[in-house]
């Protein structure tokens, strides 16, 4: 079965993970897979497995680049001559329809913010021949919807490339100060007003690595408090993981956050805003649960596992979430179900 991908961009997000993820396994559930995207760091993991990738300008939400993005793609599908089109997230749903309007469509929903559903709904009514969701919040949300189903996330196994010690002598952090570390976008979503706010309320010299990057940064770098690190763009999260002694994610919402599902396979405890698919994935175990907006809740929970180690090893235990084989097989028992239904 031939696969096209259709993401806006393969950065450093969760939905762009998943992507490489799945377009590098695709070949052990019987897949030929590749990328349609406006480019990024991940991509080049892709060129280097060999698999087919095309670029597409990023729509920027406009009507003349939702235009030239689908003209992309439909050069793309020319050249690829897929089976079925995975298009991830909404506005590369409208993109991939408008560029194949003969394959089926299906949609993976990553999520969008509550004013934005309604208008979701709206466009994947029309464009996509099912829609998956990445968290059964989501799947709720999009109850105008006839066709959706719940596949939970899952994080694509990997290994460190360097130890602790070598990774926090990288960044001049010392081997014994307790490190938070946030592996988010800097946009209004992720809510880093109210981390930097929890994180004035932390006592001693425990650091905070921000590792992304986006259009608050210098807003957040101005209201910063002291022992705040800001690590750009990363391709090295696990490695930060490795060094790091607890995870912590502010959010607004989420769908199901690629970034706390590799926080628990690499047994970090995690602190995070209690929604959406956020409490699906600590709904056994791996951390502290915190009230959304909540800056004196979420220093609490810090204070609770920064300095204390067995408070940390206790967190961190879990049931376990998803794994990787079980998502890639219920994506292809979808698949297959869909293309054999036309």
């Amino acid at each position: 079965m031939r696969v096209l991908h259709v993401i806006s961009e393969m950065g450093a997000g969760g939905a762009e993970a998943l992507v490489a993820g799945m377009a590098l396994t695709g070949g052990d559930v019987g897949w030929e897979s590749a990328v349609a995207s406006g480019g990024g760091f991940r991509v080049d993991a892709l060129r280097a497995a060999g698999l087919p990738v095309f670029d597409v300008p990023v729509a920027r939400r406009s009507a003349l680049g939702v235009l030239r993005a689908a003209w992309a793609v439909r050069v793309a599908v020319r050249r690829f001559q897929p089976d079925i089109v995975l298009a991830h997230n909404v506005s590369a749903s409208l993109v991939a329809r408008l560029a194949s309007p003969r394959r089926p469509v299906v949609t993976v929903f990553h999520g969008v913010a509550a004013a934005d559903v309604a208008g979701a709904v709206r466009v994947l009514k029309r464009v996509s021949t099912v829609v998956v969701t990445v968290a059964s919040a989501a799947a709720q949300r999009l109850s105008g919807l006839d066709s959706v189903v719940v596949i939970p996330n899952a994080a694509f196994p990997s290994v460190p490339s360097a130890d602790r010690a070598t990774v926090r002598a990288r960044l001049g952090t010392p081997i014994d100060v307790p490190v938070a570390l946030c592996p988010a976008r800097l946009e209004p979503q992720k809510r880093h007003d109210v981390l930097l706010d929890a994180w004035a309320q932390i006592p001693g010299d425990a650091e905070l690595w921000l590792a992304g990057d986006g259009s608050l940064r210098a807003s957040l770098e101005a209201r910063a408090p002291g022992r705040v690190r800001f690590l750009g763009t990363r391709t090295d999260v696990r490695d930060l993981l490795e060094a790091a002694d607890v995870t912590v994610l502010t959010s607004d919402w989420e769908g199901m956050p690629i970034a706390l599902l590799e926080s628990l396979a690499a047994d970090r405890p995690i602190v995070a805003s209690d929604v959406d698919g956020v409490r699906e994935v600590l709904s056994g175990g791996g951390g502290v649960l915190v009230p959304r907006r909540n800056p004196s809740q979420t220093a609490k929970a810090l204070r609770g596992l920064l300095f204390s180690p067995a408070a940390r090893s206790i967190a961190a235990s879990h049931d376990g979430s998803a794994d990787a084989h079980t998502l890639m097989k219920s994506y292809d028992e979808l698949l297959r179900t869909v293309l054999e239904g036309r």
